[in-house]
């Protein structure tokens, strides 16, 4: 076991006991991977938003000859808008340029592509990371999740509300498709103790957003925008929301009340090691390394791989493969007894053998 007074944030040749998996000392490990290289963030910029921009206008010529081909084109595109959202997200941690202006503003302006105010949505986040697995703390950017006990509490209408919201369609298809579309056009909820800050963000975002629009639409027309647009908009939500719901929303996830809860604890193992396919995997910015991201944000995305090659010992830590990552679906109640998130049906299962045995 490593004694926790020493100081290995610095060190090459002291890791942590693979046993313990110790968190909080795994952070200061994956701390000297922070810094980021100015020349390859430059770099991730022009691969990600140069190809979006390509497949826009691809989209969009190809209108003519068969609107199949055209949302068979939609499909990458949404990935570069995903991936352009990672890069926005890197920003909101600081973690992209090592000058906070250029991160802003660099973030700022993605924002405007992903539909997101940037300077609301890194609040918000921030929240996230400050809170996740933490059920004291739940609902401010995370995906709304009960406990058991809190599900039998409600009544019949509230259990079908939840039962709603949790549906599949809804959770990955019209909920995406309203958070980014109409929810983040306007700051409800958000004003109480942030000042005019949010509404100034969103309000600059949404201004923004309008020009382009208006703009586009007067040179090609309201129709061609909608047909191009909506799509690549409504498919990269979904992927997205996907991605997030997944990287938390996993069987063996960690949850606690205060004061069993630890942050770094909440981070490492209540983070899922997504490992996609190595095209997704780019795609997607290695945002599937999300355990490491929680326990040190501010390592930039293209520095997750080296870390996680680096210390192999996390490779399996809370890990999913993308088949894998489909079971998680039916997941959506966190059993404090099991300490594990189960389906409504297991639910069902599991009270009808209480009754049985009672």
């Amino acid at each position: 076991m490593l004694d926790k007074t020493q100081n290995i944030a610095d060190s090459t040749s002291v890791e942590p006991d693979a046993a313990t998996q110790d968190a909080k000392i795994w952070a200061q490990v994956l701390a000297r991977y922070r810094n980021p290289s100015v020349p390859r963030s430059l770099f991730e910029v022009g691969v990600t938003v140069g190809p979006l921009v390509g497949l826009w206008v691809l989209i969009w010529l190809t209108l003519d000859i068969g609107y199949w081909l055209s949302l068979l084109l939609a499909i990458p595109a949404a990935f570069f808008l995903v991936r352009a959202f990672m890069i926005q997200h890197d920003c909101g941690h600081g973690s992209f340029f090592r000058n906070r202006h250029a991160n802003d503003w660099t973030g700022r302006i993605l924002g405007v592509l992903t539909f997101t105010p940037y300077d609301t949505w890194r609040s918000t986040h921030a929240s996230h990371h400050a809170t996740s697995g933490n059920l004291n703390q739940r609902g401010m950017g995370d995906v709304d999740t009960l406990t058991v006990r809190e599900y039998q509490a409600l009544s019949r209408l509230g259990r079908l509300r939840y039962r709603l919201y949790r549906h599949p369609l809804v959770m990955f298809g019209l909920g995406p498709t309203y958070l980014f579309i109409l929810q983040h056009r306007l700051p409800v909820g958000l004003m109480r103790g942030k000042g005019w800050r949010p509404w100034i963000s969103t309000m600059a975002t949404n201004a923004a957003i309008a020009a382009i629009a208006v703009t586009l639409m007067y040179f090609i027309g309201i129709k061609a925008f909608l047909l191009v647009h909506l799509p690549v908009m409504i498919l990269g939500a979904s992927i997205g929301v996907w991605l997030f719901y997944v990287q938390h929303q996993f069987e063996e996830t960690q949850w606690d009340h205060e004061p069993d809860w630890n942050m770094h604890e909440a981070a490492l193992h209540g983070s899922s090691h997504y490992d996609l396919p190595l095209v997704l995997r780019w795609l997607t910015a290695n945002i599937g390394v999300h355990h490491i991201h929680h326990l040190c944000a501010r390592i930039p995305y293209y520095r997750l791989s080296r870390a996680l090659r680096d210390h192999p010992e996390l490779k399996d830590v809370s890990r999913l493969t993308l088949l894998e990552s489909f079971r998680c679906v039916p997941l959506v109640l966190w059993d404090e007894g099991q300490r594990r998130l189960v389906s409504f049906r297991q639910l069902r299962r599991s009270m009808k053998t209480a009754k049985l045995a009672g």
